[in-house]
């Protein structure tokens, strides 16, 4: 059991260490952007992409709630 455990402890720690080093990467870039002056022209260019990929998530999310009931 003890075994399972620290396995289960160390997946977690190595999911958390992947997402801190993803948050830090993304804010490098973010600064790198706004120090050149590009964070603007990067945010139009983004908006379309997030858009999209909110309504097909909430397309899929009015889906999985229709199936439920």
């Amino acid at each position: 059991m003890e075994t399972a455990l620290t396995f289960l402890l160390i997946r977690f720690a190595v999911i958390v260490g992947g997402l801190v080093i993803l948050a830090l990467v993304v804010f490098a870039v973010a600064l790198n952007l706004k120090r050149r002056g590009r964070l603007d022209e990067a945010r139009r260019r983004a908006e379309p992409l997030v858009r999209e990929g909110v309504r097909v998530l909430a397309a899929r999310a009015a889906r999985k709630r229709g199936t439920r009931r």
